[in-house]
């Protein structure tokens, strides 16, 4: 109320009485938020836990080894730790693979199909392939061989590949290599497609007997990417049954970008699927460029005239790094023509 000239104030035009804040009060100001706080605090100090596992190999295993949901977390560092610049002493370590093995080997006889039991499989299967020491290989074929699981299943197979490369990388071999290649021979007829496709890819790095004859059915397969897998597997191995294939990839048309200026929501939605398809076009393109030079180093022979236009051809290509790839594919073909030395 404004001052009134010559009124005196009154106890009515004071403020309300102060009352002291009752309990309920106080909880909501103070001891709400600092559980917030806490709560923060501890997911904060798990996480930074988790991250930090690497320094104690058994801390791992001692984790997984528990019965929570967040097992998965711990394996997902451990393949990141593998795979890091600090893993070296790790990919060797035979009692930590062996432990990742049986958790593996645990967790698949449990039955558990849930999310959290699907994730932690996964990542086990991923930290084993960075493994560069053979026991890791034992529990991974046997999930290869999981018919009813096929995502573990194709985790499994793509962690053999890489397992085996690290080994061939140490000087390394399996004591029962066949058993390996069986494994996947056996991925490579699933109807799951994911799994065929990840399976035409192993074969062609691991090799053995039956593997060239399967990847060059493969080569036939309806799937693109089965095929693109196979025609790398068969490069790999020094097949020029994989030109066909290659020749296919190779002529792969660009996907134009869609104009995003009208700034519609349809419009935007396709220009996300069309840079989708461009960039899978030009991965695809680019495997085949490196599979053609893969082909030319183990083979020294002049390839298909129609390969080699194809790759003149993408010398032009939009994709900056498609361009450079054809450009020193195209030198490498060109001294295969001139000289008798083998490429480099």
């Amino acid at each position: 109320m404004a001052d009134t000239p010559g009124r005196s104030f009154t106890q009515d035009d004071s403020l309300p009485p102060v009352e002291p804040p009752n309990a309920a009060f106080l909880v909501q100001l103070f001891l709400v938020p600092a559980l917030i706080v806490a709560i923060i605090v501890c997911v904060w100090l798990a996480f930074h836990w988790l991250a930090h596992l690497g320094n104690d190999p058994q801390a791992y295993v001692r984790t997984l080894r528990r019965d929570n949901e967040g097992r998965w977390q711990a394996a997902l560092n451990l393949a990141n730790d593998l795979r890091g610049p600090g893993g070296g002493a790790l990919k060797s370590d035979e009692t930590l693979a062996r432990e990742l093995g049986r958790i593996l080997t645990d967790e698949m006889k449990s039955g558990r199909s849930g999310e959290q039991s699907q994730t932690l499989r996964v990542y086990l299967c991923r930290a084993l392939g960075e493994f560069s020491i053979p026991v890791a290989a034992e529990p991974l074929i046997a999930s290869a061989l999981a018919t009813g699981d096929a995502q573990t299943a194709r985790a499994a197979v793509e962690a053999l590949a890489v397992l085996s490369s690290n080994l061939l990388a140490s000087n390394l071999t399996l004591d029962n290599s066949k058993a390996l290649t069986d494994a996947v021979l056996a991925a490579s007829v699933s109807d799951d497609v994911q799994l065929r496709s990840s399976a035409s890819f192993t074969l062609g790095v691991v090799g053995g007997p039956g593997a060239t004859e399967r990847l060059v059915e493969l080569a036939a397969d309806p799937v693109d990417d089965v095929r693109y897998n196979a025609a790398l597997g068969l490069a790999r191995l020094g097949r020029t049954e994989s030109l066909e294939v290659f020749a296919e990839m190779l002529a792969l048309p660009d996907v134009s970008p869609v104009n995003q200026a009208d700034g519609a929501a349809g419009t935007l939605g396709q220009a996300d699927q069309a840079q989708s398809k461009r960039y899978k076009r030009a991965l695809v393109v680019l495997n085949a460029l490196r599979g053609v030079a893969l082909l030319v180093d183990a083979t020294h022979e002049q390839l298909p005239q129609n390969v080699v236009d194809l790759v003149k051809a993408l010398k032009q290509d939009p994709v900056a790094d498609v361009r450079s790839n054809a450009a020193a594919l195209q030198t490498k073909i060109e001294r295969v023509g001139s000289s008798d030395v083998p490429p480099t």
